[in-house]
């Protein structure tokens, strides 16, 4: 008698176990889902981490094709590009670039 009371509660333990492993499962892939992640773009900004579309390279050869020189200090700061470079009269300046459309901002003249 002891021993069958034993096997059951040992099967109802693995039962309840595997329960949970499934529903942990379960709610790990629902919450993974894209089809049940919100879909209004408040909701899309406030879960998605901010980063520029374009790479260094490609604002490099960009602000080059723009007729930038010298450029250097390329870094990603507040959803721009922070740049250091040379304009087409020689002077040293400091631009603001747009990390997702590559266009100058701001470009002020370092003296």
């Amino acid at each position: 008698m002891y021993t069958q009371q034993f096997a059951t509660v040992r099967r109802l333990a693995a039962a309840t176990l595997l329960a949970g492993l499934t529903a942990g499962a379960i709610a790990q892939t629902t919450a993974s889902t894209p089809a049940t992640a919100p879909t209004a773009p408040a909701a899309q900004a406030a879960t998605t981490i901010p980063g520029p579309q374009l790479n260094i390279r490609q604002v490099y050869d960009r602000l080059e094709a723009a007729g930038y020189r010298d450029l250097r200090e390329v870094e990603w700061s507040d959803g721009r590009y922070e740049v250091k470079a040379r304009n087409a009269q020689g002077e040293r300046v400091k631009l603001d670039v747009d990390g997702n459309t590559g266009a100058v901002l701001r470009s002020r003249v370092k003296h």
